[in-house]
């Protein structure tokens, strides 16, 4: 697919499990996407970006050809796929694990019960490549859906299938034993793709951008009234991602203390800080973070 916009192609899931948190991703670095109901490719109205939306089976091959310079795919995607395309960033999201589920009065020792047995997967490249990299010698048996249905239908003894919550193989009296693969959504790349310097460069400012977004998500920004005699004992506390910033504050004798912290630490150090000295502690949100 070729085009003379000038445009850097991106493609992304048309419809299935990361499509909604890709364009989320996309709309928090200000990229304005239009509505795309049954549209193949979209440009983005105030960047130099097209998306294309495809299977996510296709993206790995689509950016590997340079059909598109760019994707969003699940890792699983690209292990199955065998595709040879750069992985640039992982995501955050679609989080979820590749693994052997077995009927629920079954009990696995160790690998080597695996021996002999039948597995049914979507997944018979990844799997194939887990046996043997185990030394196992196990049938796998590829089926394109439905696959938590193969044990009760006598097609195979156990699975291997994507799980998440798992309550998909409860249904069926399953449970989750080997994990085979961890997998999220990450940002790929065509390996030829820095011979275009001038998308090359507009790689580089949307990288920059989701860099930003991602940095932002994980963070927030810290904000604290405090006693110049406790300044000190506050400042330990603070597992800032660069030094605070103090400033004065109308009563001489208090300070402000403003600190960008990883999200997850502010319950771990909130109490602390209020024993050190620290009073009107307030916590934020913050859109981006350009390091």
């Amino acid at each position: 697919m070729q085009n003379g916009n000038g445009n850097i192609k991106l493609a992304v899931q048309k419809d299935g499990r990361l499509t909604e948190n890709s364009l989320q991703l996309l709309r928090n670095c200000n990229l304005d996407i239009e509505k795309f109901s049954d549209k193949l490719v979209v440009s983005v109205r105030n960047f130099k970006l097209d998306l294309l939306f495809l299977r996510d089976d296709d993206i790995p091959e689509y950016v590997q050809d340079g059909v598109a310079e760019l994707g969003i795919v699940g890792e699983d995607v690209i292990k199955e796929t065998k595709s040879d395309v750069k992985i640039v960033k992982k995501l955050g999201f679609g989080k979820c694990n590749l693994r052997i589920a077995i009927p629920e009065n079954i009990e696995l020792k160790n690998l080597s019960s695996l021996n002999h047995k039948r597995i049914a997967t979507s997944f018979p490249n990844i799997l194939t490549d887990y046996l043997l990299q185990n030394k196992i010698d196990a049938k796998v048996v590829h089926i394109s859906g439905s696959v938590e249905a193969a044990p009760s239908l006598g097609i195979a003894d156990y699975i291997c299938d994507l799980v998440s919550t798992g309550n998909t193989l409860k249904l069926n009296k399953l449970k989750a034993s080997i994990n085979v693969l961890e997998s999220e959504a990450v940002l790929i790349k065509n390996k030829g793709l820095q011979q275009n310097s001038s998308k090359f460069n507009i790689y580089l400012n949307l990288l920059s951008r989701i860099e930003s977004v991602l940095n932002a998500k994980n963070s927030k920004y810290l904000m604290m009234n405090v006693d110049k005699d406790s300044l000190m004992e506050v400042l330990k506390l603070i597992p800032s991602l660069k030094s605070p910033t103090v400033l004065p504050l109308a009563n001489e004798n208090m300070l402000a203390v403003h600190a960008v912290i990883p999200a997850e630490k502010f319950w771990e150090i909130v109490d602390d800080l209020k024993s050190a000295g620290a009073s009107g502690i307030l916590l934020l949100p913050i859109e981006n973070i350009v390091l």
